[in-house]
C-alpha cells in the first residue's frame, strides 16, 4: 500500500486535547519496557532527549521510573507542550529534571554530542524528509548513546487499517479516529526504515524489527 503523508505537527487545540485524553498506556508502556529491555541498568542518572515528546507523557513517565534522570523534550507543536507543561507542574519533581522545548529538527537550541539516550515515539511517520531524524542523532548523542525510537508501522492494505482503527481506537473521539487513520497510510514499513538507515550510515549500528501488531522499533547505539 502506498504512503499517504500528513502534515508535519498536530498543531491545533482540538488535536492535542484529544490526543492528551486518550490512554496511550499500552503502546507507552511498550515503549518503556523495550527501553528497560533492551539497555538494563543504564538508564537512571541519563541525560534523555525524547524527539516529538507531544504531551509528553512518555517523558513523565520516564522520570518517575529514573528518579536521577534529566529529559529535554522537543516538539513543534505549543499546543501539544502547553499540554505537557501543566502536568509537569503538578509534579514539581519531575518539573525540575525537565526542560520542553517547542521548536522542529535540526534545532539550534538542543545541545550537539550531549545526550546519553535519544528517544522518540511516534514522530516518524509525521516528517516529510525522514533523514531529517537520521541526520540528527550523531550530531545530538554522545559516543555510545542509546536510541530507542518507536513508530506506527503502515499496513499492507487500506482493510488492514480500517481494521486496526476498528481495534484500537473504538470507542474513541471522532478527531482521533482520523488521526490514527492518516497516521497509519504515513506510516513507514519496517522495509523502508532499514532503507532510511543505510543512507544515513546508521544500518551498522542500528536495527529495526515489529514489536507489535502496528509498531516497530528502531534499537541500538551510536558509535
Amino acid at each position: 500500500m502506498r504512503r499517504r503523508p500528513e502534515p508535519e505537527l498536530m498543531d491545533t487545540a482540538e488535536q492535542a486535547h484529544a490526543y492528551a485524553e486518550t490512554d496511550f498506556t499500552e503502546p507507552n508502556e511498550l515503549f518503556l519496557h523495550l527501553l528497560a529491555e533492551r539497555h538494563p541498568g543504564e538508564l537512571d542518572g541519563a541525560r534523555a532527549l525524547d524527539l516529538g515528546c507531544g504531551p509528553a507523557d512518555i517523558v513523565l513517565r520516564f522520570l518517575r521510573r529514573y528518579p536521577r534522570a534529566t529529559c529535554d523534550a522537543l516538539d513543534g507543536s505549543q499546543p501539544m507542550l502547553d499540554l505537557a507543561q501543566a502536568d509537569l507542574e503538578r509534579e514539581p519533581d519531575l518539573a525540575r529534571r525537565a526542560r520542553l522545548i517547542c521548536d522542529k529538527l535540526p534545532s539550534p537550541r538542543l545541545e550537539t554530542n550531549a545526550y546519553d539516550l535519544i528517544l522518540s515515539n511516534s514522530l516518524l511517520h509525521h516528517l516529510h524528509d525522514p533523514q531529517v531524524l537520521w541526520r540528527s542523532l550523531p550530531t545530538l548523542g554522545r559516543s555510545g548513546a542509546t536510541v530507542l525510537i518507536m513508530d506506527l508501522a503502515r499496513p499492507a492494505s487500506s482493510a488492514a487499517v480500517a481494521e486496526l482503527v476498528e481495534r484500537y481506537a473504538q470507542g474513541a473521539s471522532a478527531v482521533l479516529r482520523q488521526d490514527f487513520h492518516n497516521s497509519l497510510f504515513a506510516a513507514f514499513e519496517p522495509a523502508e526504515v532499514a532503507q532510511q538507515l543505510r543512507e544515513a550510515g546508521l544500518d551498522a549500528v542500528l536495527s529495526v524489527e515489529m514489536v507489535s501488531d502496528r509498531h516497530l522499533a528502531v534499537w541500538g547505539r551510536l558509535c
